[in-house]
């Protein structure tokens, strides 16, 4: 199944968002109705809290009084703390269930308000993050639950701020404006890529290629901090090694938007092994056949290899792309101190060191890219140019005492 974290700050409209999902088809579990049945009449999550708080947060029904909780535990970090430690393992243990629950080809959308705050992201194929100015959750607040605006400006700052939301965000779905508009952006994530996600997923299937911008994107440092700890996550418990690589891994560099990111192994057999199904089921599928990186020597130099051809002498590696349609990635995995290893890493710190040689490096793929023809990426393996920059960059590791 599809695996999406929802969350946004207190007011942000994340509610309306979870209701459209649900009447598209999506699986919700929404984690404050299940925080609400952990600590119901009877629980042993209730039992906890007037533990730890006494009964003053029993209404006279002997439910639990949420107002009187909240007043005390949003003004005071240790108390909020000791109230997380009884009720957040209970949530996981529900949220949990539910999942094991859903269909095998469902979409299933955990709404989730603390999910940034509690480092449940990486857990997810995708984060989705509702964001509102604060005047208009003001508002909201005020109107919607007769907050004041003190209490309302306390249960905001309790929170995540926007920017380490954002950081944490896959889609960024803005909802300063109408409920309509709210719902055309739904309606066109949960088309144009939930539904497609969740099929490529399934089926163990690349999306595709990112297409050429013309310019560099800041965000893409942050996108792969993302996806790594996406991975981390995947291929636990093994810790092996990760780096962000390939053009999106040099400021200033301009290309295909496609994130590239190098996990070393111990060996190709481990690559085949359980790590391979790991990261498929976390959205990051295999590519069939075999494959390997263009040799980059002083005596010659190949073309790069796929399932066609024999990469008798290429440096082999194993390739994993991304399902998601919204988010080209390509995943290497190659033996750690091999010479595609090596060379990936070296590449990547020569040209982030040298900003001449960067400009050169760039200015040779657009006019590459402006004489390809129409509809086929630049060949790189096989102009000299590349293979002289690869010579440029052994000269500086030797003269800096580089090491990958």
């Amino acid at each position: 199944m599809l695996r999406v974290g929802l969350t946004g700050g207190i007011g942000s409209g994340k509610s309306a968002v979870a209701a459209r999902l649900a009447a598209l088809g999506a699986v919700i579990v929404d984690s404050d109705r299940i925080a609400r049945e952990v600590v119901a009449p009877g629980s042993d999550g209730l039992a906890a809290v007037v533990e730890a708080f006494s009964d003053r947060v029993l209404a006279a029904d002997g439910t639990l009084d949420r107002a009187a909780l909240g007043a005390l535990v949003f003004a005071d970090g240790a108390a909020r703390h000791r109230l997380e430690e009884i009720t957040h393992p209970r949530v996981r243990a529900r949220s949990a269930e539910l999942f094991a629950a859903a269909p095998p080809d469902a979409v299933v959308v955990n709404d989730v308000p603390l999910l940034v705050e509690v480092g449940l992201a990486p857990t997810y194929h995708l984060v989705v993050v509702v964001r509102t100015a604060v005047a208009t959750r003001l508002q909201r607040l005020a109107r919607d639950r007769g907050m004041s605006r003190a209490e309302a400006e306390r249960r905001i700052a309790a929170q995540a701020d926007d920017a380490r939301r954002a950081a944490a965000a896959d889609v960024l779905l803005d909802n300063d404006g109408g409920l309509d508009d709210l719902h055309a952006a739904v309606d066109a994530l949960w088309r144009d890529r939930l539904l497609p996600y969740e099929r490529n997923v399934r089926e163990h299937r690349v999306a595709g290629d990112g297409v050429v911008l013309p310019e560099p994107d800041p965000t893409w440092p942050q996108q792969y901090a993302r996806l790594a700890a996406r991975i981390r996550h995947a291929l636990a418990p093994a810790d092996l090694r990760l780096d962000h690589v390939g053009s999106t891994a040099v400021p200033g560099l301009a290309g295909r938007d496609v994130v590239d990111v190098q996990v070393t192994v111990p060996s190709l057999a481990e690559a085949d092994g359980p790590l391979a199904r790991r990261l498929a089921d976390a959205g990051f599928p295999r590519l069939p056949g075999r494959w390997w990186d263009c040799p980059r020597t002083a005596v010659g130099r190949g073309r790069a290899g796929d399932e066609g051809g024999t990469g008798d002498d290429g440096w082999e590696k194993r390739w994993h792309g991304s399902a998601d349609p919204g988010r080209a990635v390509q995943v290497h995995l190659r033996v750690a101190g091999s010479p595609g290893w090596r060379h990936a890493l070296l590449m990547r710190d020569h040209l982030r060191a040298d900003p001449d040689r960067r400009a050169a490096y760039l200015l040779v793929k657009r006019e590459l890219a402006a004489s390809a023809p129409a509809g086929v990426e630049a060949d790189t393996a096989a102009d000299p140019w590349f293979h002289e920059e690869y010579l440029r960059a052994e000269a500086w590791a030797a003269q800096t005492g580089w090491r990958p």
